[in-house]
């Protein structure tokens, strides 16, 4: 098959690679895949665990060929986990400490032609919905999760609380989209690039420009979609007595919580790690049945483009909240 293979710091390039052995997985056909900001950062030679030579993404739709499931249009929840543990009885199988994610060894990633996956993690699309939009399943799932964790936490009802978000990526718009499909009311978004603070608008929310504007105060729940220093300063200081915020992007570093603010005026920090199974087929339900509204905010692109599209997210030239790849 045709796979588009990480070779080494800012370097991709289209090879030859064998077709996955799928044994009792599902055999896909990959019809469409996202480039997530972890790709990113494995593209830039910041994570070791993705080591190259390797097939990266992880936000994969495409048809079943063979295998269970075979004919079918389906949505990968990439994250394989053992079903056994405490964790995953305990339904937080995203905790799972042998959990596999593809685009990291053992599995390659869908930036290919074909991916093999075991059957319980496929979630079938109905006829009506294009396989690009179910591609979204992934990243969306993460902002999902998030809020569902956070909205536990909060001591106020997500109608009743100003909500900033952090960052109009992919995870961040789509947390705000989550958030107002679970009934939140007030939403911020704050997006430096105004090319994607355009974008987030025309879906309905209100922007801010962090490099200009000051941020809210009195937050009730903030959600870091970004995960840099700057930010997570940001959440810490903007949160209220008693507020709530879910820490979702790996930008990367440690620093920059206000520690001592967030424990004189009890600031839940919840660190938030992909989704759940449930948390999968609920955001793939909202998907299909339009709740996260006509998700038309992406750009698509050959996988053989795929190279320049990293180039172009890396240089600030993207302004979508995300390329989706079609092979």
């Amino acid at each position: 098959m045709k796979a588009l293979v990480y070779t080494g710091p800012h370097q991709l390039e289209m090879r030859d690679m064998p077709d996955p052995q799928p044994g009792e997985d599902a055999l896909i056909r990959i019809a469409a895949v996202g480039i997530c900001g972890s790709d990113m950062h494995a593209w830039a030679g910041h994570d070791d665990r993705r080591p190259a030579p390797l097939i990266l993404g992880h936000e994969v739709a495409g048809e079943v060929i063979a295998g269970p499931m075979m004919g079918k249009r389906v949505t990968v929840n990439p994250l394989v986990t053992c079903g056994t543990c405490r964790a995953c009885k305990a339904g937080r199988d995203n905790l799972c400490p042998t959990r596999q994610i593809i685009s990291m060894p053992p599995r390659e990633g869908g930036f290919a032609e074909m991916v093999a996956m075991p059957p319980e993690n496929l979630v079938e699309v109905p006829d009506g919905v294009p396989l690009e939009k179910a591609a979204l399943a992934e990243p969306l799932a993460c902002g999902w999760h998030a809020v569902r964790l956070g909205a536990h936490a909060l001591d106020i009802p997500l109608s009743e609380a100003v909500c900033v978000v952090q960052g109009g990526g992919a995870i961040g718009l789509g947390a705000a989209l989550v958030l107002r499909a679970q009934g939140a009311k007030q939403i911020i978004v704050s997006e430096p690039h105004p090319g994607r603070r355009a974008i987030v608008a025309a879906q309905g929310f209100e922007v801010l420009n962090p490099m200009a504007q000051d941020a809210p105060r009195d937050v009730d729940f903030v959600v870091d979609g970004v995960g840099f220093e700057a930010t997570r300063a940001a959440a810490s200081d903007m949160a209220r007595p008693g507020g709530v915020i879910v820490h979702v992007g790996l930008g990367g570093g440690g620093a920059g919580l206000n520690i001592r603010r967030m424990t004189l005026q009890e600031i839940t920090f919840i660190g938030t790690y992909t989704y759940t199974k449930q948390d999968f087929r609920d955001t793939a339900a909202a998907i299909f049945d339009g709740s996260l509204g006509p998700l038309d905010w992406t750009e698509q692109r050959a996988l053989t483009d795929g190279a320049g599209a990293f180039d172009d997210i890396a240089a600030g030239r993207a302004a979508t909240p995300k390329i989706v790849l079609i092979p």
